[in-house]
Formats: C-alpha cells, structure tokens, sequence
C-alpha cells in the first residue's frame, strides 16, 4: 500500500485545514487507517483512526470534538478536518494504514501500523 498524503500548511490559531490521504496498491477494507502527528523533540502520537469498512472512529482527548476522521470508499482516501487548531497542533501529520484487523486497545499504537505517509507539515501560528 502506497499512502500519498497532503493539504499540510500555515494556518493562524483558531483556523482550519483539511488533509487527505489517498491510497494505492491494495484496497484498505476491513483494516484500520488513522492519523497521528509528530512535534519538534517528542514522540510520534495517536490524533485518529477510523475502521475502513464500519467507519467506527477513535480519537486522542486532545483532539477529540475538534478533529473530525472520515473517509471516502470509492476514492479510497482518508481525511482530517481540523478545525480551531492551536499552536499545540503543530507537527507533522502522517497517515497510516494497518494491515491487521486491531481491536479497540491496539488502534492508537504507531507500532500496529505498517504503511505510512510521506507526512505533511501543519503549522499553527499567528
């Protein structure tokens, strides 16, 4: 699976931006995708997932109520509305396709993930 990711940029507190994530190679039904970002100096983490084929979503606390996961089947791409981002949304957002069937305890771990995209910078700043 190739993941080609995209819509990253500069954005004042309070904005919005929308990323996307398309899909090549192989179809992503039945398997977890999701987002998660990584800020200058700290680990790679968890922002959303979504199951490809029930469309059940997961979200970090940060985010949640703020950062909507959605996807489209029939382009097989994946997106994150982001709305009244903060300066603590700066990082860089990847996306990520598993190529396990992850239970609910396992779907915010990086390491369950095997694609990922080239990621894309967002910053937050006025």
């Amino acid at each position: 699976v190739q993941l080609q990711a995209c819509g990253g940029g500069l954005v004042q507190p309070g904005g919005s931006l929308k990323l996307s994530c398309a899909a090549s190679g192989r179809t992503l039904s039945g398997y977890p995708v999701g987002w998660f970002r990584q800020a200058p100096g700290k680990e790679r983490e968890f922002v959303a997932a979504i199951r490809w084929s029930g469309g059940g979503t997961f979200y970090a606390d940060s985010v949640r109520g703020r950062f909507t996961i959605s996807r489209d089947i029939a382009k097989n791409t994946m997106y994150l509305q982001m709305n009244s981002l903060t300066p603590e949304d700066t990082a860089v957002y990847y996306c990520a396709a598993s190529g396990l069937r992850l239970i609910a305890s396992e779907i915010r771990a990086f390491k369950n993930y095997d694609y990922w995209g080239q990621g894309t910078q967002v910053t937050v700043s006025s």
